[in-house]
């Protein structure tokens, strides 16, 4: 296949899992805490609003905040995991950011309060940036590079079938201030360890002497440099698709508790059905891992990019609660775990490991544009029409545009 050839050797597959399979496992973590502050607001949103007198439009703007800062700095994220490695970065990150996810709980309602809180909300995620994690794995994994990035990418599925429900249940049991504290220490217990233990990476400096480890050199230097990446009208697709993807995907999966909450449903039956997001990405996110190592990835990106399309649908004629919202939840969850597998999947066969950070922190920017403005839409269109129907409908056209986009890339090279 273009993607991936048929005759590649299991055998290699086999070795790469037998000798850092707890890799993936750890940089799942790692990610997952990267989007603590994203998949883990929905529950926190209506409770702000009222603390503070606030619309969600305001509530949500700290997300806007957090991933513009991103989207300035990812380039040069990325460019310090090409020369350095990603492992300090991910330590010092995880830490970071869980810190900064409980101060959020310190808020005190004045605009100027809200904002510096989200400020060190966005430098503090700058180490844990989707880029130190799959560039760890991509420089372990070549012939199972696929699979190794759904395990990796499957922990934004474990922050949307997680946080949600256990922001609930903490808010209910202690009000929201509290609770994101209690979250934010829960969840540095759970990660931490397994990240220090096992993430680590080609990139990074061996204990042995400081020297670096040479196994994977080879792939590691091979591919495009950056500037001829950025000029490639295969990296401008992949930009518009990645931009038009999270505008759609981040905002449905942040407000999918209030709109259900807007039509009826009660708070906690809102985030058992969104649970289910979380729960069918982590399929989602597997199932495509195995199909780009065997199939095209731009066929099966394509593919899997229409389900939000037919969850929108589903959420604009159905009830609140109900098979209704739980199938809109799984369609949506299915892709939510797919599109950055798809991506960085993508972005390695087609143009290597050389810049591998410094364009993917481009893409992030696309991604960083998205997450910051689609919610912030949603909510906008949400406080003035009293409805999330135009934004549902806006989500299909985009979702189908992307699907577009990836079915028209040229045949990947089968080999840089």
């Amino acid at each position: 296949m273009a993607d991936a050839p048929a005759t590649r050797a299991t055998g290699g597959a086999l070795a790469e899992w037998r000798s850092h399979f707890m890799l993936p496992v750890a940089a799942a973590l790692g990610y997952a805490t990267s989007v603590i502050h994203i998949y883990g607001l929905g529950p926190y949103i209506q409770p702000m609003a009222e603390t503070f007198g606030w619309s969600r439009t305001q509530v949500t703007s700290g997300v806007t905040i957090a991933t513009l800062v991103q989207a300035l700095m990812s380039v040069p994220v990325g460019l310090a995991v090409d020369r350095y490695g990603p492992r300090a970065l991910g330590v010092v990150g995880v830490v970071l950011s869980v810190t900064a996810f409980a101060c959020i709980g310190t808020a005190t309602g004045t605009a100027t309060n809200w904002y510096l809180l989200w400020l060190l909300m966005a430098l503090a995620t700058l180490p844990v940036q989707a880029t130190i994690w799959t560039s760890a794995v991509a420089s372990r994994f070549e012939d199972s590079r696929g699979l190794a990035f759904a395990v990796t990418l499957c922990g934004a599925s474990v922050a949307q079938a997680l946080f949600p429900y256990l922001g609930a249940r903490l808010i209910a049991a202690f009000g929201w201030q509290t609770a994101m504290a209690w979250q934010a220490g829960i969840w540095i217990v759970i990660a931490f360890p397994l990240i220090f233990l096992f993430f680590r990476g080609a990139h990074d400096r061996a204990r042995n002497g400081g020297a670096r480890i040479a196994a994977s050199a080879g792939p590691v230097a091979a591919g495009a440099t950056f500037a001829e990446g950025i000029r490639s009208t295969v990296y401008i697709r992949l930009f518009l698709t990645c931009l038009m993807l999270t505008f759609g995907m981040v905002a449905l999966s942040i407000h999918f508790v209030p709109v259900l909450t807007a039509r009826g449903a009660t708070a906690t039956g809102a985030a058992g059905i969104a649970s289910l997001i979380g729960l069918a990405s982590i399929v989602g996110s597997l199932g495509t891992g195995a199909l780009i190592d065997r199939y095209p990835a731009k066929l099966v990106g394509g593919s899997v990019f229409i389900l939000p399309a037919l969850g929108a649908l589903i959420l604009l004629f159905s009830g609140a609660s109900g098979s209704g919202a739980m199938l809109a939840a799984v369609f949506i969850g299915l892709t939510l775990g797919a599109e950055i597998d798809v991506i960085v999947y993508i972005l390695t066969r087609y143009f290597g490991l050389r810049a591998f950070g410094a364009l993917y922190g481009a893409l992030l920017i696309a991604l960083s544009l998205g997450t910051a403005i689609g919610p912030l839409v949603a909510a906008r269109v949400f406080d003035v029409t009293g409805s999330y129907k135009l934004f549902l409908w806006v989500t299909v056209g985009l979702m189908l545009t992307s699907s577009a986009a990836l079915f028209s890339l040229p045949r990947a090279p089968d080999k840089l």
